[in-house]
């Protein structure tokens, strides 16, 4: 099928005029829909004696039982009783009527090209063909069961909305549109996939997003026209800025008041038809580690789990690699009866500590990946059960020590504290290198990695932007709303202030 530009535009080349001759039209499109069982053409007559003929075509697949039904006993409807008595209405009123852009029972877009009308088709349109008219209607009749607005799964709180998008598009634009009732907030649609087609929105608020971010990401989803998107994560790594990163650079989120919240902060999201996930761009590594909650709490208890998620990411990467330097390369810096301790656990083990480690770490990776497969009801209680059951035959067995048990299961739950998924992952991936230098190089090769990590950092971008701001470049009066929640009232002091730095500019 013939693709159109992200501008909308089609080549004079691609252009197959619809032909006043019904059968002509009715030929071409049984032939390029060949194999297509879904594909329904509905005949029906209007006008006195019911002379004159007419086909509806659509998929069926994309239209609920009840929709079909309505829409069959309906049609008559569409023809505009404006100009007449129904049963008096002759093609030459039809196309009068609607090329002079008259107003019938539902909204109709007249199409003039069967490619086109071979795209609205598929995009869950009706189209409509009459004998002796070289044009279409087209209506949006498309109507499948959705999954509901639900509260969040990933991301459920105590307090605040407790609304998630769902793979509907218009439903969760629609969402949004009830938080921000401004003409600020703009949408602009673009289409993605030769074969499928899938329609995404970016959104912003005009008055503060920055315009040069926004260029960039057009630019970057221009160069994915013919790229079939199925999903958000898609979009995610074609537009990335550093694809072999561990590091995610952009956010995803299920609540409409956090992209709402996102978009206040001069953020840009990206809707994909199909998915209930919403892509934030540009994403920074000091977003990762707030959470919606954290807004609807007072702002020192806040403060106090935001610095605590803090703490649980350095405990997620660094955590074994302490352990290893320390007792193969520094046993002097350990206290005299915890050494003691940590000795008489390990003795009789046949491992160096990290053999020990990675043995430990690959099983515990290896359970929290057949606990997300599992059916949802047994899942989480195969996990549980499975890592007390390895945990204490590893122990029994001599394969590891207990000290090492609790120092993989603290660094299993330090990465659960994690709000953002893939941020969690990523620090999955990082404690691999870093165990490895501590095991060579002791300390100093831990700090070797930690050097690597902040270069790298600070190194990295998103959507051109420094993905460690407002830490580097610092930028004090953006430091409200990083490693603590400051009041409110602090916060929209600052929101002000930048939205009218920005309007002078």
């Amino acid at each position: 099928m013939n693709q159109t530009s992200l501008d909308g535009s089609r080549s004079e080349t691609e252009i197959q005029p619809i032909s006043p001759e019904l059968e002509t039209n009715l030929q071409w499109l049984e032939k390029h829909f060949e194999h297509c069982e879904d594909l329904t053409f509905f005949q029906w007559r209007f006008g006195l004696e019911l002379r004159y003929t007419a086909y509806s075509v659509y998929f069926e697949s994309l239209f609920e039982d009840k929709t079909v039904n309505y829409m069959k006993a309906s049609l008559q409807d569409l023809v505009p009783h404006e100009v007449g008595p129904a049963l008096s209405v002759t093609p030459e009123d039809v196309i009068h009527f609607f090329g002079n852009h008259g107003i019938s029972s539902q909204s109709a877009k007249l199409i003039d090209d069967l490619n086109e009308a071979a795209d609205e088709i598929v995009t869950g349109h009706l189209l409509i063909f009459f004998d002796g008219w070289n044009q279409a209607l087209s209506y949006k009749f498309a109507s499948l069961i959705t999954r509901q607005v639900t509260e969040p799964i990933a991301e459920s709180v105590v307090h605040g909305p407790r609304e998630s998008t769902v793979e509907n598009l218009q439903k969760n634009i629609g969402m949004l549109r009830m938080r921000l009732k401004t003409p600020n907030f703009k949408l602009e649609k673009f289409t993605l996939g030769v074969e499928t087609k899938t329609e995404i929105n970016i959104a912003y608020l005009a008055n503060i997003v920055n315009m040069e971010v926004l260029a960039e990401l057009k630019r970057r989803l221009s160069k994915m026209e013919k790229v079939n998107v199925l999903d958000a994560s898609y979009i995610e790594e074609w537009v990335e800025d550093s694809t072999f990163s561990p590091f995610p650079q952009y956010r995803y989120t299920e609540r409409p008041d956090t992209a709402v919240a996102a978009m206040l902060d001069g953020k840009i999201i990206v809707l994909t038809e199909g998915t209930g996930s919403i892509l934030i761009c540009p994403g920074l590594f000091t977003e990762m580690y707030q959470s919606a909650e954290d807004f609807y709490q007072r702002s020192i208890i806040s403060s106090l789990i935001r610095l605590m998620r803090i703490v649980a990411f350095f405990i997620a990467f660094s955590l074994p690699s302490i352990y290893i330097a320390l007792t193969t390369f520094h046993p002097e810096l350990i206290p005299t009866v915890l050494l003691l301790a940590i000795m008489n656990a390990r003795e009789g083990i046949p491992f160096p500590a990290f053999y020990e480690a990675a043995i430990m770490e690959f099983f515990f990776e290896l359970l929290r990946e057949a606990g997300a497969r599992l059916p949802r009801q047994i899942g989480a209680t195969i996990s549980i059960v499975g890592a007390l059951v390895i945990g204490e035959a590893a122990i029994s067995a001599g394969i590891a020590s207990p000290t090492m048990v609790v120092v993989v299961a603290l660094t299993g739950i330090a990465s659960f504290a994690v709000p953002q998924y893939n941020m969690a992952t990523a620090l999955r991936i990082i404690k691999i290198p870093l165990m490895i230098l501590s095991t060579f190089l002791g300390g100093f090769g831990l700090m070797i990695g930690y050097l690597w990590l902040l270069l790298h950092l600070t190194s990295l971008r998103s959507l051109g932007q420094p993905y460690l701001n407002p830490l580097a470049p610092l930028r004090p009066n953006q430091l409200l709303d990083t490693f603590i929640r400051a009041p409110l009232k602090m916060l929209m002091r600052a929101s002000r202030s930048k939205q009218i730095s920005g309007a002078k500019k």
